[in-house]
């Protein structure tokens, strides 16, 4: 039992690891932000303009204001850590696909303002492991997919406009993403 235990622990601290780092980063982007009283939204997916480009990877760490950060923060963390804990053999392909094919669609498509925040990659993780217990089909992912649903479903509403100022086209794109992710893992899981 003590082992069993022991290796359970184990691989909780090693699936923390990665959520663990970017979740501080992003606390560490806005106070830096905050403190030095700078806007760091530049830095995020202004579609079309290849200056920037770079927003594809600092997009998803910058946040407008507080409750921006949290509602990011809590599930990005949740669900990265779910990703590293029962998906660890694949976790690092899927986590960079939801980040990168996300904000790439972003910055081929959306509205032309300064797309940020972490909401996309969470769409594509609530996305990806919901659909990976639909095309999977076992125990194990059947249950974290009734657990994600349960516990994030009401996110679906997300994805449709509503609020001018949200960018619903990361939701969207994320959600598009995390569904063929799924797809593609459901072979490799």
């Amino acid at each position: 039992m003590a082992f069993h235990k022991q290796k359970f622990l184990k691989k909780l601290n090693e699936s923390l690891v990665v959520p663990t780092r970017l979740a501080l980063l992003m606390i560490l982007v806005f106070l830096l932000e905050v403190s030095l009283n700078l806007k760091l939204s530049f830095l995020g997916i202004l579609p079309l303009s290849v200056i920037h480009l770079p927003g594809i990877l600092f997009s998803s760490f910058l946040h407008g204001n507080i409750g921006h950060l949290l509602t990011n923060l809590f599930p990005f963390f949740v669900l990265t850590t779910m990703l590293y804990f029962f998906y660890e053999k694949v976790a690092n392909q899927v986590f960079l696909s939801c980040l990168f094919v996300t904000n790439m669609i972003v910055w081929l498509s959306a509205r032309p303002y300064y797309h940020i925040g972490a909401s996309g990659l969470v769409y594509a993780l609530v996305f990806f492991m919901i659909f990976l217990g639909l095309f999977k089909g076992t125990y194990k992912t059947i249950i974290i997919s009734i657990f994600i649903i349960l516990l994030y479903g009401s996110i679906i509403y997300g994805v449709l406009p509503s609020n001018g100022r949200i960018s619903w086209e990361s939701h969207l794109a994320g959600a598009c993403v995390g569904v063929v992710t799924a797809f593609w893992m459901s072979r490799k899981v």
